[in-house]
C-alpha cells in the first residue's frame, strides 16, 4: 500500500465551468445580484443556517466580500449560466494540502437554485476539482444539527454521516452541535460516475424536470 499523499495545493482562483452553472472567484461585481438574491422572497430565510445574516445593502455586502477574500477560505459565485445571473455562493473551507483535506462550507444557495439541478452541479464542481484535478483525499460537509435540510442535502449528497462534535459553536446566542459528513477518494470514482449520469442533459425535459434520481446510495 503506498504512503498517503498530500494534495497539489489549495484551491486557485479559477473559473469552473458545469452544464447549468460557472463558479467564479466570488468578488465585488457580484455584489449586486447576491444582494438581490438575498432580498427577495424566500432569500432572507436562507440566512437561518450561516453565521452571517442577511445584507441589508450593496456597501454592506461589498464589505463582506472584501473581508472574506482577505481570509483563509475561498469563496466563489454560482452562476446560472442560462440567464448570467449569480444565483448563490459556497466556500472552499478548513483547507489542509498537507492532509489532502477540505471542506465544502458557508454555502448559500438562493431560493431559484435551491433543490434544483443547479445546486447539484455545485456541490459536483467542488468535488471533482478537489478529487480529480487537486487531489484530495477527503471532501467534507458540516452542519449544525438541527438543520435537517443540510443533512438531508448531505445524504442525497453521498456523504456519510461521521458523527457530532457536541456544543461545536456558539452560534447567533445559541449552543450548536455540529454532524460531520464526509466523501473520500476511495467513494468518488462512483458518485462521480453517478453525478455525470444524472447531471447529463439528456436526463431533463424541456421543463429542466429531473427524468430520474441522482442515486449516491
Amino acid at each position: 500500500m503506498s504512503a498517503p499523499q498530500p494534495a497539489k495545493s489549495a484551491p486557485q482562483r479559477i473559473v469552473l465551468e458545469g452544464h447549468y452553472i460557472r463558479l467564479e472567484p466570488l468578488d465585488r461585481q457580484h455584489a449586486a445580484d447576491l444582494l438581490a438574491v438575498s432580498t427577495m422572497p424566500g432569500g432572507a430565510e436562507r440566512y437561518r443556517w450561516l453565521f452571517s445574516e442577511p445584507p441589508q445593502t450593496l456597501a454592506e455586502l461589498e464589505q463582506r466580500i472584501a473581508e472574506t477574500n482577505a481570509g483563509p477560505d475561498r469563496y466563489v459565485a454560482v452562476i446560472d449560466k442560462a440567464n448570467g445571473r449569480v444565483e448563490g455562493q459556497q466556500g472552499w473551507m478548513r483547507i489542509f494540502p498537507e492532509h489532502a483535506s477540505i471542506e465544502i462550507g458557508g454555502v448559500y444557495w438562493g431560493p431559484r437554485m435551491a433543490r434544483t439541478r443547479l445546486a447539484t452541479e455545485a456541490l459536483f464542481l467542488f468535488a471533482r476539482h478537489a478529487f480529480d484535478d487537486l487531489g484530495y483525499r477527503r471532501f467534507e460537509w458540516k452542519c449544525n444539527t438541527l438543520n435537517l435540510p443540510s443533512k438531508a442535502a448531505a445524504e442525497r449528497f453521498g456523504f456519510i454521516y461521521e458523527g457530532q462534535f457536541r456544543k461545536d459553536r456558539i452560534f447567533k446566542g445559541q449552543s450548536r452541535d455540529t454532524d460531520w459528513y464526509s466523501i473520500v477518494d476511495d467513494e468518488w470514482p462512483a458518485l462521480r460516475a453517478e453525478y455525470e449520469r444524472w447531471l447529463s442533459p439528456d436526463n431533463f425535459d424541456a421543463q429542466g424536470q429531473q427524468k430520474t434520481k441522482l442515486k449516491t446510495r
